[in-house]
């Protein structure tokens, strides 16, 4: 009911060793941790040519878990060859093992998510979905009174309404009055406060201590007692005025029959459930079912996981909450041990906010729900949609346009690149523009399973592993080169197109050698995207642009290319881009004729300035003033406050031709571009004008 194992290909395994230092000492009833000693299970494969990785962790806690010993990593070693060997069936045999079996679980769960398209999204869920968060207690560690006390005000400002105390490590009757001064200050219904003892009360004086602490209207006590005193922990159970939850007691039970005996014998109130410590995610769901036949409470915890098991046991949790009874799904989880850590793992992202928490950043949450929000509109019986304008030559405007000829694009472009059904898409540009919109069209038309990240200069620096289709900016595609990891992400992508942009002549010779398809492409807003694609990469590599199938194109007496895509765009559209049209039917961008200036009776083309000065070592941009002697003069805007300018006006001299040497050479903070990553050129003159009236 609440754990299925997914079954995968063969696959290989890989142990990673892994050591975390807390942001601060950790104190607890057995000691204080500064460091964390886990190991990670990699997981991975081929399968129908596409590979796979899948992560998970064993974190065993060295003083308390059942499976921890001096060989624990050759166990682990040994563990992984006989998984590699058996796949699923090989789990059976670590079920006394409970962190090594969380480890391959978790592993496996993140391998089957990885073949759906993102190794981290375990569960298709609303939390994963960014759309709801995880309730959550606040964690304040043992420690001096003034410590307990100050953590205690930080969670209750960071607005947690469900904090648990660590007791146990210093003199009970500080401990208490603590307590006392926290209920003082907040009510029952402010504040529910839960305490773990950590098996540090002496069974004698138990009973005594909790009848202390239900004046405070404590929701729960873990573990009062030292774990394996049945019968004592039974009678406490009985005669306790305040709710017991089971912890350190369920280590080491392993079967479905001693599970239940033990619950049958000491009838706690409630359970805590830590699959690492607990029997992994299949044990702890023994548990449950074994608590809900007996209408025991639970919740689950985790032990010090980092990142990645965490991960595993939120998603995990957000499945089964809906499977839950309303008075067990309302209880706050004990999730928050992953920002304890100086460094964690990194592409994987859980971030607490309030008293939630959720699954990655806020930027990328936003991004999703945006997404979800473009797919209901597009689903929905309006037959148009509203689209912007990059803004790029002007300001950006709103169109409307009908969702059959975004269909009939999106089917076009599938058709070309042979996209098929299955196959992932990232999804990495603005869903405010037609870039974006247009990817996730061709998504849903063609089947192909979305994987969604926030728009950022380096959209691969989180994944694991290469989406087969991605649309990025030239910006992006360059900022991917510049990491080793990230870099050979790229080079996967079976099919890249580059859009949003000019694609300098460094870029092309970088992506010349790529294996698979990178294409260049040819469109804007009113045509719905590209209608003509650019092979950069390969024996194919070509310095001409091709129109898709249904696509003609023309000039017109000044040059201007013209376009009758009767399928997108309902008449012929003239272009502000002068172009040159081969002998074989494709054409060359030239420029744009609201990027030509007139300076001093010559004519200047922009772009084909800027291509000459491409080696320049700073970013630029080419624009124009108003001259009154020329009419225009040409101005080069460049970014970097290190920057050498005598550099700059010798690489000028030898580059261009006299008459197209720049007037100006100005120095910006920033050089103005679209949110897209083109340049804004009519932000460039103005901002031209305003640092030459400087000078």
């Amino acid at each position: 009911m609440f754990f299925s194992l997914p079954s995968l290909p063969p696959f290989s395994v890989r142990v990673v060793p892994r050591t975390l230092v807390f942001k601060q000492p950790a104190g607890t009833s057995r000691g204080v941790y500064t460091e964390r000693r886990l190991w990670y299970i990699i997981i991975y494969g081929t399968h129908e040519g596409r590979r796979f990785t899948g992560v998970g962790e064993c974190a065993p806690l060295f003083d308390l878990s059942c499976d921890y010993d001096a060989d624990y990593e050759a166990g682990l070693h040994e563990a992984a060859r006989q998984v590699e060997a058996r796949g699923g069936d090989a789990l059976a045999a670590l079920r006394c093992k409970p962190s090594v079996l969380f480890g391959f679980e978790t592993a496996m769960l993140s391998a089957a998510a990885s073949l759906r398209g993102d190794y981290r999204r375990l569960f298709d869920t609303p939390f994963t979905d960014g759309g709801e968060g995880i309730a959550i207690n606040g964690l304040v560690w043992m420690g001096r009174h003034e410590e307990m006390l100050a953590r205690m005000e930080e969670k209750l400002e960071k607005g947690f309404s469900c904090v648990k105390l660590k007791i146990g490590a210093i003199d009970f009757a500080a401990e208490l009055d603590l307590i006392r001064r926290l209920r003082a200050r907040f009510s029952q219904e402010s504040v529910t406060l839960r305490v773990d003892a950590n098996g540090a009360f002496a069974p004698q004086e138990a009973l005594q201590k909790l009848e202390l602490l239900a004046r405070y209207d404590i929701h729960s006590i873990e573990q009062p007692i030292r774990a394996g005193q049945w019968q004592e922990m039974a009678r406490l159970c009985r005669q306790t005025p305040l709710p017991i939850a089971l912890d350190e007691e369920l280590i080491g039970i392993h079967g479905r029959e001693e599970k239940e005996e033990l619950l049958n014998e000491i009838r706690p109130q409630f359970i805590v459930l830590k699959p690492t410590l607990h029997g992994g995610l299949s044990g702890a769901a023994e548990w449950m079912d074994a608590a809900m036949r007996r209408d025991v409470g639970f919740w689950v915890t985790s032990a010090l996981e980092s990142n990645v098991g965490l991960n595993a046991l939120a998603q995990w949790v957000a499945h089964l909450l809906p499977q839950l009874p309303p008075s067990l799904a309302r209880l706050p989880q004990g999730l928050g041990t992953g920002q304890l850590f100086v460094e964690n793992y990194s592409g994987i992202n859980l971030c607490i906010e309030g008293e939630r928490l959720f699954y990655d950043t806020a930027e990328q949450r936003a991004f999703r729900q945006e997404l979800n929000k473009f797919a209901a509109e597009w689903h929905s019986p309006c037959p148009t949609l509203r689209v912007q304008t990059s803004g790029s030559t002007g300001s950006p405007k709103e169109m409307i346009v009908e969702k059959s000829r975004m269909r009939a694009s999106a089917l076009a472009t599938c058709r070309f690149l042979n996209l098929h059904a299955g196959q992932t898409a990232l999804l990495c540009l603005p869903l405010r523009y037609i870039a974006g919109k247009m990817l996730a069209v061709r998504a849903f038309v063609g089947g192909l399973r979305l994987v969604p990240v926030a728009p950022c200069a380096n959209p691969l620096k989180d994944l694991h592993e290469p989406p087969h289709f991605a649309a990025m900016t030239p910006m992006q595609v360059y900022e991917c080169l510049r990491l080793p990891r990230t870099r050979s992400l790229l080079r996967r992508i079976k099919c890249l197109i580059i859009g949003g942009g000019a694609v300098s002549k460094e870029l092309e010779s970088l992506l010349r050698s790529f294996p698979n398809a990178v294409w260049s492409t040819y469109g804007m807003t009113e045509t719905l995207s590209h209608i003509a694609l650019r092979r950069l990469s390969g024996a194919e590599a070509a310095a001409a642009y091709t129109a898709l199938p249904g696509v003609r194109i023309a000039t017109d007496s000044d040059g201007r290319l013209l376009i009758d895509a009767p399928s997108v765009c309902p008449e012929r559209l003239t272009t502000n881009d002068i172009a040159e049209i081969l002998p074989d039917g494709s054409f060359k961008i030239l420029g744009r004729t609201d990027n030509i200036i007139c300076s001093g009776g010559l004519k200047f083309q922009l772009e084909a300035l800027e291509e000459k000065l491409a080696p320049l070592p700073v970013p630029f941009l080419l624009t124009a003033i108003p001259d009154a002697r020329l009419g225009q003069a040409l101005a080069l805007i460049y970014e970097g406050a290190d920057a050498d300018s005598d550099l700059l006006l010798r690489l000028c001299r030898e580059r261009l031709g006299r008459h197209e040497q720049p007037r100006y050479m100005l120095r910006a903070a920033r050089l103005p571009r679209t949110e897209t990553g083109k340049p804004a050129r009519k932000e460039a003159a103005r901002l031209a004008e305003q640092l030459a009236a400087q000078n």
